[in-house]
């Protein structure tokens, strides 16, 4: 049996529209940090970015000399405290931690957005990745991911699945996973990944994607069965189950990640400084213990790079939901 320690402990090995005019040179960049810097998560405590985020910033304020204050500010699926940070003056002190959902899914869902986030935000590093897992339970047969899109297919639209929520990357992974496979599959969406579980392992819904820690537990106890990740490599927690483009779909890939953004304006001598303060804690082998434990690596990508990779998920996924009809609600 595999215990959830050697699932996570695997983990810990690491894996972007075009900036727009140069930033602004200020005379006391070098300076920089004078006081404490705000890093806003859009969500509330004890979450997977909550979760990143308080791991950076323990680390980020010991390289950076200056204490390093995780705010939570949820609500709108993100967007309060995205538009926060777009609002705030671009000195360096008021940091986001950038996600899938607000900077490149949210614009697709809520049309009525305020800001566009790659436009008024700054990227500054992509900080974590992290693979999905596909699952099943009772409620299917199948043995692997192969048998079960056939299994689904027999279906002629009765199969379901669950997600954490509505636009989650739990939800687009698998519309994504469905959409190439030419499978119809109802959407049933939760409030959070525990809940979708909870029927997933009562074999009431027969499929999810989810994070690795919110299912370690469960693959443990043999009370679900992983059939593939959703990233573009194997991960050492779970050597033994393949990626979805090996299992079935060839050129399938998908993952939560996490990034830090600030306001549009950013003075390059700041840039430049908080991008390598968060190079060097990605370096610690401590960090990558802790985001292990979240199913993350680093990912240590930097600005110009990161800015590339979010205006390329932006089209990847904008072209998903509008072809699959997904909606907010």
């Amino acid at each position: 049996m595999i215990s959830r320690r050697s699932l996570l402990a695997g983990l810990a090995a690491g894996t972007a529209a075009t900036l727009a005019a140069p930033r602004p040179a200020l005379a006391d960049t070098g300076a920089w940090p004078r006081r404490p810097i705000r890093l806003l998560v859009a969500y509330a405590p004890g979450g997977g970015t909550d979760n990143v985020a308080r791991v950076l910033a323990a680390q980020l304020q010991t390289v950076l000399g200056q204490p390093v204050v995780v705010e939570n500010k949820p609500g709108a699926g993100g967007n309060l405290a995205t538009e926060a940070v777009a609002q705030s003056r671009p000195d360096g002190y008021t940091l986001l931690i950038g996600n899938q959902g607000p900077m490149t899914v949210n614009q697709s869902l809520f049309p009525s957005l305020k800001i566009d986030p790659l436009k008024v935000l700054e990227p500054v590093a992509l900080v974590a990745d992290a693979p999905l897992v596909a699952v099943t339970g009772p409620g299917s047969k199948a043995t692997d991911l192969r048998s079960l899109l056939a299994e689904a297919r027999g279906k002629r639209g009765g199969f379901s699945y669950a997600s954490a929520s509505n636009g989650s990357a739990s939800h687009l992974a698998a519309a994504l996973m469905f959409q190439m496979a030419g499978v119809e599959a109802e959407h049933l969406p939760f409030r959070g990944a525990g809940p979708a579980l909870n029927d997933v392992v009562a074999g009431h819904i027969p499929f999810m994607v989810t994070t690795l820690p919110s299912v370690a537990g469960l693959i443990q106890g043999e009370m679900v069965r992983p059939l593939a990740v959703t990233g573009t490599r194997r991960i050492a927690a779970l050597p033994q189950v393949p990626t979805v483009a090996e299992a079935a779909l060839p050129d399938y890939h998908a993952s939560a990640w996490y990034g830090v953004v600030a306001p549009r304006g950013l003075p390059e001598g700041i840039r430049a400084r908080l991008e390598a303060a968060i190079a060097d804690s990605l370096g610690v082998p401590e960090v990558a213990k802790r985001l292990a434990e979240e199913g993350a690596v680093p990912a240590r990508m930097g600005a110009d790079d990161f800015a590339r990779f979010m205006a390329t998920e932006r089209s990847r996924w904008a072209r998903l939901i509008a072809e699959t009809g997904i909606r907010a609600d």
